[in-house]
């Protein structure tokens, strides 16, 4: 019985190390736009190196203290995982009221030949949106990268316009690097007590909903844009390491 469970644990371990390698190389291939799909064979080199202690019983050989902190390390990190998970996935298909005076649209990568898939997705909803609810204004909010063409707000901006929104109907804040700077720059345009809505691809909404009532925007609503689903876990699992590095500097 032993040596079945020893040998079902490493046959789970060696079919995940070839997924998460085969998916960090998918990634790889496929322009995720950041170098974060290395995780994968990060997480792919973790696995296999269970897969051969646990054939070669090398856990049986190590000290107890160090087992203990082995299993502490794990349960914290299937704890946290499971709860910031189930935070983002509550966010996920989140509408706002109909007639905001303002929506945001937080700015991502910008190509030679336009936004993103990601934020073409972003867009969309936004387009969707002000055509539904004509009296709404929209700022689009995102400063230039190193390896962007324009600014990710004219870069939205000319999108939007082509796709018939007005262009008194856009404000572009050009300035901003992160998420936070997105919303306190983008502040700046509205009125007080404006009602705001925040239009983000939906792994992404929950941790900017964080940022956005940190900011004193406490009443603002979610507004979810979908995303790519063969993109899904890479962005899931970022967004995990980026709740868990908002909350260390909340901390801080």
């Amino acid at each position: 019985m032993r040596i079945k469970r020893k040998m079902t644990a490493v046959i789970i371990c060696i079919l995940f190390t070839v997924l998460f390698a085969c998916y960090g190389f998918w990634m790889s291939e496929n322009g995720s736009g950041t170098g974060f799909f290395l995780i994968w064979f990060v997480l792919a080199a973790l696995l296999g190196g269970c897969a051969a202690i646990t054939f070669l019983d090398g856990w049986a050989r190590l000290p107890m203290w160090m087992l203990w902190i082995l299993r502490g390390i794990l349960l914290v990190f299937v704890v946290s995982f499971v709860i910031i998970e189930g935070c983002i996935i509550s966010q996920m298909h989140a509408k706002a009221d109909e007639n905001l005076d303002y929506i945001i649209v937080l700015g991502a990568q910008v190509r030679a030949d336009g936004p993103s898939k990601v934020l073409k997705h972003r867009l969309n909803t936004a387009i969707d949106y002000l055509e539904k609810n004509p009296e709404t204004i929209c700022i689009v909010s995102g400063g230039q990268g190193y390896n962007e063409p324009c600014t990710e707000a004219q870069a939205m901006a000319d999108y939007m316009e082509a796709a018939g929104i007005e262009k008194d109907r856009l404000i572009l804040e050009d300035e901003s690097k992160t998420t936070e700077q997105n919303i306190k720059y983008s502040k700046k345009y509205m009125k007080d007590g404006a009602s705001v809505g925040i239009i983000t691809n939906d792994f992404h909404m929950f941790r900017a909903m964080q940022i956005t009532k940190g900011e004193g925007l406490k009443s603002a609503k979610a507004i979810a844009a979908g995303s790519n689903p063969l993109y899904l876990p890479n962005n899931m699992f970022r967004e995990y390491l980026a709740e868990w590095k908002y909350l260390i500097r909340s901390i801080l």
